[in-house]
């Protein structure tokens, strides 16, 4: 019976019907494999063609780091440095991080695809987790972050909460889909690499229906990591250049930027004082107006070694090249092309802070600017804001900020404290009087304009955003 079922004819259909199945099931794996690797991490289509299909996740995120420093070279015309830690070495060196001191760091990319929203976290020693929000179209989401950024800079909704509901939709896209991942690493750090569209959000600003994301975590922008100097190195003692004008020929005036250098240096301070030693401001220079030169300003840089370089001046990053963007000196312009001809001491300065500036949202070549600022000027850190915040608000968090730098672990645990006490009312105008965690400053009538204010409103306090390094 056996025999006669097991014909040569019937063995022949049942191989062929084996085979059949076989050859579907190879392609349906190959289609399946080559779906992971599609959506598993933001590579360019002729990268994803040119890798096999046993390429890890540590590798692709070294691919995304290789797109992401190309983009930067392209806009700045020039080599910056070549990619060398895959995903395994930056964990590898987050790990290390917080080793060596009580942070938990975790590095967070989001970038905008056409067709979804690509995001990767990688935590202290721990391997990429990806995550594609396949719903979210890159249009949807970049118009949703103008709306936002719209809202909070609008001067009619500064008394309301108009802007939440975006900020809380916001949150639920990029950072809900990691949440869980944060709070069980413990991370209380975390670097935003973010992709074109999103390099001038207020990441800060992002809420979660009960607080703001900066309440939650120290925040840092940062171009790639491979792009920023990733070593731990804690301000213990510090130099500040502070330089500004409060008078330009065509532009308009910043009648308390005397008030935010003076409040900020104590020119009477010795040399090398301990942070924990400073009461009042820090040791270094000041320099106002017709001294706030290009010349004079590379006459210090030369001349002595600044951990901190602080300039209270009108900055615009504008669409185009980089020799559009400008820093706004006393009696010239320094062009976002030429900082990187500037010496800002060697070794380079910890911090570089412009703290009245302004970018076009939306634009590309704007985003690349103002996130690789750091990086053209070779510095450690920069801090700078997306939009121009009024004098007194500006003065309100610059003297918080670099009070909080005397104690805070890192500069972007400084900033957050900075923005904790403006959102809870603890920085406010009484009277003629800016309060603060130092006491206060006794105003002069003519920044008498504001009455009685807080600077709760996102407006005063997250457009102020660290660039690269938060350490």
């Amino acid at each position: 019976m056996f025999r006669k079922f097991f014909s040569p004819k019937r063995k022949y259909k049942v191989s062929l019907t084996i085979f059949g199945l076989i050859i579907s099931l190879i392609i349906l794996l190959s289609f399946n494999s080559e779906k992971i690797l599609s959506e598993d991490i933001n590579v360019s289509l002729k990268d994803r063609y040119n890798m096999s299909s046993n390429i890890t996740k540590s590798e692709k995120v070294m691919k995304m780091e290789q797109r992401l420093e190309k983009e930067f070279e392209d806009y700045f015309d020039r080599e910056i440095s070549e990619v060398s830690k895959a995903g395994n070495d930056i964990a590898q060196k987050l790990l290390e991080i917080s080793q060596k001191s009580n942070i938990r760091p975790a590095v967070f990319w989001a970038i905008p695809e056409s067709e979804h929203l690509h995001l990767v976290l990688i935590s202290p020693g721990k391997k990429p987790l990806v995550q594609d929000i396949d719903s979210l179209k890159r249009e949807s989401l970049i118009r949703k972050v103008k709306l936002f950024n719209n809202e909070i800079t609008n001067p009619q909704t500064l008394f309301t909460d108009s802007y939440l509901s975006l900020a809380q939709q916001l949150y639920q896209w990029i950072v809900e889909p990691f949440e869980a991942n944060l709070q069980e690493e413990k991370i209380d750090t975390i670097l935003f690499c973010l992709g074109a569209g999103l390099r001038t959000l207020p990441i800060a600003a992002l809420h979660d229906g009960k607080q703001f994301l900066v309440e939650k975590y120290s925040l840092a922008i940062i171009p790639a990591f491979n792009l920023i100097d990733s070593n731990y190195t804690p301000i213990q003692k510090a130099r500040i250049l502070a330089m500004g004008a409060s008078e330009f020929p065509t532009q308009s005036p910043l009648p308390a930027v005397p008030i935010e250098l003076s409040t900020i240096v104590d020119k009477n301070l010795i040399e090398n004082i301990s942070t924990k030693n400073l009461s009042r401001g820090w040791p270094g220079k000041l320099f106002l107006n017709q001294d706030f030169t290009l010349k004079n300003l590379k006459n210090q840089l030369s001349s002595q070694s600044f951990n901190i370089i602080h300039l209270a001046t009108h900055a615009e990053f504008k669409p185009g090249k980089p020799e559009q963007s400008y820093i706004q000196l006393w009696n010239t312009q320094l062009h976002l092309d030429e900082i990187k001809e500037i010496n800002w001491n060697d070794p380079p300065a910890e911090l570089l802070v412009l703290s009245a500036c302004k970018t076009a949202v939306g634009d590309r070549d704007v985003e690349l600017g103002f996130a690789g600022l750091a990086l053209q000027a070779g510095v450690q850190s920069a801090l700078a804001s997306l939009w121009y915040v009024n004098d007194l608000g500006t003065l309100a968090l610059m003297s918080e900020f670099y009070e909080q730098l005397k104690t805070a672990s890192t500069k972007a645990e400084t900033i957050r404290q900075a923005q904790i006490r403006m959102i809870h009312g603890d920085v406010y105008l009484a009277r003629e009087k800016l309060k603060f965690s130092r006491g206060e400053i006794l105003l002069p009538q003519s920044l008498q304009i504001l009455g009685e204010t807080d600077f709760s409103h996102p407006f005063y306090w997250s457009g102020f955003t660290l660039i690269s390094s938060p350490w």
